[in-house]
């Protein structure tokens, strides 16, 4: 299973997840774990996401997940795992 770790940073407001699930939902990208906080108005989320199920590749998902992020207020990232691991090995 190829994983892609998806990210996402703003100021908080109301449908943020809602959008974002249902855009993942209709490209069929199964969420395997999510997690979210809100500091002081800052909304940040990163999930973890198979999207072996979808007709898109995974630079097409993080192009129109972009255009969402712009769309409400927020920076989208989407990447393979193994990219993510890379930039973030110490």
């Amino acid at each position: 299973m190829k994983k892609t770790i998806i990210t996402v940073v703003g100021n908080d407001t109301v449908g943020i997840i809602a959008k974002v699930c249902t855009y993942l939902a209709d490209n069929n990208v199964n969420i395997l774990d999510i997690s979210q906080t809100i500091v002081q108005g800052y909304f940040n989320m990163m999930m973890v996401a198979d999207p072996s199920g979808s007709d898109k590749d995974i630079a097409s998902l993080a192009k129109e997940l972009a255009d969402l992020g712009d769309k409400i207020g927020v920076v989208i990232r989407c990447q393979h795992e193994d990219i993510f691991n890379k930039m973030h090995r110490i």
